[in-house]
């Protein structure tokens, strides 16, 4: 079992940065590939980035490639999305996701934290 606990969001105008932060407990967290989804209003819950577990593999989707940075430091078994030059279709609930594959579908990661509100204003 793995408990994950997403933080650092926040209201940010258009062209600002933000990151947020995974912090993980339980079972050890560098074994597992860490990955970010969002959810709007209304929406299906989208991939955004993930990372493998040695931090040695990283995947975007292309909405946020060269915008958003995915990172990891198992030491502090904290993972960080980095996400600048924000645009308003960024608002969403950012979900961080630990998993055994480094994939981009939300069912191929076991756990999930509770969610952090990204709200990013024209």
């Amino acid at each position: 079992q793995v408990q994950l606990v997403e933080s650092g969001g926040g209201l940010v105008q258009a062209g600002g940065s933000l990151r947020l932060s995974c912090a993980a407990s339980g079972r050890t967290f560098s074994v597992y590939n860490v990955g970010w989804f969002r959810q709007a209003p209304g929406k299906e819950r989208d991939f955004v980035a993930a990372i493998s577990s040695a931090g040695g593999r990283t995947r975007y989707a292309d909405s946020v490639k060269g915008r958003f940075t995915i990172s990891r430091d198992n030491a502090k078994n904290t993972a960080y999305l980095q996400m600048n030059s924000l645009k308003p279709e960024d608002t969403a609930v950012y979900y961080c996701a630990a998993g055994q594959r480094l994939a981009t579908t939300d069912y191929s990661y076991n756990y999930y934290g509770q969610g952090t509100q990204v709200t990013v204003s024209s």
